[in-house]
């Protein structure tokens, strides 16, 4: 804009960068929280079919709040430690103090040294009560 001949500088609201730094700490808190969960897993593997493996097991929910579209991700680790295949399984709803069993088919063409299982997406809320 210009008063005058001289051109004025627009200034961004005062609250702007209050509102950038909720926004900032809010997905920080998304990714750390996705990656310090308060879900325990147990899991035992299956390597007897050649095509797949299949891991089995529990995840145990100890937030004081319900978990509902619980995701558990098996990963088979080379020697490197580089995943070469993985396979996703869908718990659903566990509720706070609680667990659920899981199967999760990966599939076995590379031979893995290892295998990591961990939760890879819930949310918390409640869960439908049937």
């Amino acid at each position: 804009m210009c008063y005058g001949g001289a051109m004025t500088r627009l200034r961004p609201p005062r609250w702007l960068p209050a509102v950038l730094l909720v926004i900032a700490a809010s997905a920080a808190g998304v990714a750390y929280g996705q990656a310090t969960a308060p879900f325990r897993l147990t899991h035992a593997v299956d390597r007897s079919n050649q095509a797949q493996v299949t891991v089995t097991g529990r995840v145990f929910n100890d937030a004081r709040a319900d978990a509902i579209d619980v995701y558990v991700t098996a990963e088979a680790l080379d020697g490197a430690g580089k995943v070469v295949a993985s396979g996703v399984s869908y718990v659903g709803g566990i509720a706070s103090g609680s667990s659920a069993g899981f199967v999760i088919k990966v599939p076995g063409g590379r031979p893995a040294a290892t295998f990591r299982v961990l939760v890879t997406s819930f949310r918390f809320g409640f869960a439908n009560q049937s």
